[in-house]
């Protein structure tokens, strides 16, 4: 897989079985109380998510925890195959910025690391602080072609949270390889809609809030087979190779595996993101593909009726609408949760939304 926007592997559309087990898990997990079209922001819990949570917060009230870090293991199993790479190449984490900041600190004083204008604040500020870095901002459009023989790094968002853009990741790769560039590539805003494949690239990082309907407070990060150079600057106890053996003084030895770049979890979210994580595989993420794209293209065909021409994003879940942010409150008043993002009104459709919410918006939209 190229990191192009893919075709579904499977067509949901050829028969009528996968379409009604589709609806049918996503009836038993979701029952919003509004038009919720606001992914891109934070996504829904499923009903599975919130019982795993409650049922560990009332064991531990009760004192008589579960054991929690296996559900780290097993949300950090079924990333893993979100991402088509071994488990020992991800670290468990909760931040997208300290992740980034542990690519920064690889990095010589002096480099040049790409970035694209207008990309998130947590991927691309901590190479800013540093101080001693070269970093250098570019149309996304243009960001492969401004790859260049001194370049050390590219991060990117490959859709970008603003307006949906989906980054030109296959050009990107093949542009950075000619090079000797290393690859960060943030899918906070694409992993669970749209597929992974994390050996493309160096580095992959994501928090899990949006598209794969994890709680806040997990995120994850692939390394390559050989570690990436990283330094295991935040390495604490839970990052040793024996992590119980490794709870005072220095940690005697590092997890040889990706797990040395794990951060102490937020336990009680691990608990509820395993199940998240083990929806979105029921699901599967060609056909959530299918549904999402479906859905925001006939927005953006509505739009287009209306005389509104949204941000250019072909085949992107999220639709960016260029001067009616503005309208946010409005439509929020409405009963339908978008967002107001640099003057343009986003909405991100995803797996519980329906044709009827789309047309929902739309009718209030064209009643201003």
């Amino acid at each position: 897989m190229d990191g192009e926007v893919p075709g579904p592997h499977s067509d949901p559309m050829e028969t009528s079985e996968p379409i009604e087990s589709f609806d049918r898990l996503v009836r038993a997990e979701f029952a919003p109380r509004t038009v919720y079209l606001n992914t891109a922001a934070t996504a829904l819990l499923p009903a599975r998510t919130v019982a795993a949570m409650r049922d560990a917060a009332a064991s531990a009230a009760a004192g008589r925890p579960s054991d929690m870090f296996a559900d780290v293991e097993a949300s950090r199993e079924a990333f893993a195959r979100l991402a088509h790479v071994p488990a020992s190449r991800v670290a468990a984490g909760a931040s997208v910025a300290v992740y980034s900041g542990l690519v920064a600190a690889s990095l010589s004083a002096g480099a040049e690391v790409l970035t694209a204008e207008g990309d998130f604040s947590s991927l691309v500020n901590p190479f800013h602080v540093r101080g001693d870095l070269k970093v250098r901002a570019v149309p996304l459009e243009r960001l492969a072609e401004s790859v260049g023989p001194g370049t050390a790094l590219v991060a990117v968002s490959a859709v970008q949270s603003a307006d949906g853009r989906i980054a030109g990741l296959a050009a990107l790769r093949e542009a950075a390889r000619a090079h000797g560039a290393r690859t960060l590539i943030d899918v906070s805003q694409s992993v669970g809609w749209l597929p992974l494949f994390a050996d493309d690239f160096d580095y992959v990082v994501a928090v899990t809030y949006k598209w794969v309907l994890c709680p806040r407070g997990v995120g994850f990060l692939v390394v390559p087979e050989d570690l990436g150079g990283l330094p295991p600057l935040f390495a604490g106890w839970a990052a040793g190779e024996r992590p119980w053996d490794s709870t005072y003084g220095p940690v005697a030895e590092l997890a040889r595996s990706a797990r040395r770049y794990d951060e102490s979890p937020s336990l009680f979210s691990y608990a509820g993101a395993r199940h998240s994580l083990a929806l979105i595989e029921e699901l599967g993420v060609d056909a959530v593909h299918a549904h999402d794209t479906a859905l925001a293209d006939r927005f953006r065909r509505g739009l287009r009726s209306l005389g509104h021409e949204p941000v250019p994003a072909p085949g992107s879940a999220i639709v960016s609408v260029p001067g009616l942010g503005h309208r946010q409150q409005e439509v929020s008043r409405a009963g339908i949760q978008v967002s107001d993002r640099a003057g343009n009104l986003r909405a991100a459709f995803h797996l519980y939304n329906t044709e009827a919410d789309v047309d929902r918006l739309l009718d209030v939209l064209s009643a201003g």
